[in-house]
């Protein structure tokens, strides 16, 4: 299973989030590039960013930083989300090494971008889906929609993306636990790989996790608990076998 180390952006800053809330912030470090060298050092082979001000913005804010990270690992994958909402800003991402871009709110809000992304870039677009009980939440979590989350993840397999992160944002940034069962029911309602996001504290978690990756469940975002401490990233790793 693939563990991906999470860098939050903030203001230029690397920061984790709890629940998504701005004003609940806590800064990890002042140098996102260092922090993601540190992560490539210990055997990452990919790393997650997330604009958060994009995200709130729609649009990107922090590409300075991202482009430097991208710029400065080659030789890891990069996925991005927050703020992305128009194929300019796609382009412009894959143009400067990203691997992979994220589709978060205006996946839900409108649907046939998606579809439009996936079959220009194909094999790029992951769909990022943060739900609580069920529902897809949209808007940097400020809003949850009549959605169904294994609904929505079924139309956008249909439509091509290469995978689906499922965040349960009730347990993000809270060290409270992954919502394995949650994730796997979704990783079992469909054919293209699940990568886990939310809540995830110590090597129990991955080890939960591991034991459902046959049931589709490809990997795992990990953001405050490794820079807590609580979970050992490179022992995780070892555990996951990627």
């Amino acid at each position: 299973m693939l563990l991906i180390p999470a860098i939050d952006l903030k203001e230029g800053k690397c920061v984790r989030l709890r629940q998504g809330r701005m004003e609940d912030d806590t800064v990890f470090s002042e140098d996102p590039v260092a922090v993601a060298g540190r992560w490539v050092a210990a055997g990452a082979k990919r790393i997650h960013l997330v604009d958060l001000d994009g995200a709130f913005a729609g649009k990107p804010k922090n590409a300075g930083v991202i482009n430097e990270i991208v710029a400065a690992y080659p030789e890891v994958a990069v996925q991005i989300g927050g703020g992305i909402r128009d194929e300019d800003t796609v382009q412009a991402y894959l143009d400067a090494g990203v691997e992979y871009v994220i589709i978060g709110s205006k996946a839900v809000t409108a649907p046939h971008f998606v579809r439009d992304m996936a079959l220009e870039f194909p094999r790029h677009i992951i769909v990022g889906l943060d739900a609580k009980d069920g529902k897809v939440a949209i808007d940097g979590w400020s809003k949850l929609s009549r959605h169904d989350v294994i609904d929505l993840a079924r139309h956008f397999e249909e439509d091509g993306v290469e995978a689906i992160i499922y965040t349960d944002i009730s347990r993000d940034g809270m060290m409270g636990g992954v919502n394995v069962e949650a994730t796997a029911n979704l990783a079992r309602a469909i054919r293209i790989p699940v990568i886990a996001s939310g809540g995830i504290t110590d090597i129990n978690d991955i080890k939960a996790l591991c034991a459902v990756e046959d049931d589709g469940v490809m990997g795992a975002i990990t953001g405050r608990a490794i820079y807590e401490g609580t979970l050992d990233f490179a022992e995780a790793l070892k555990l996951a076998g990627s």
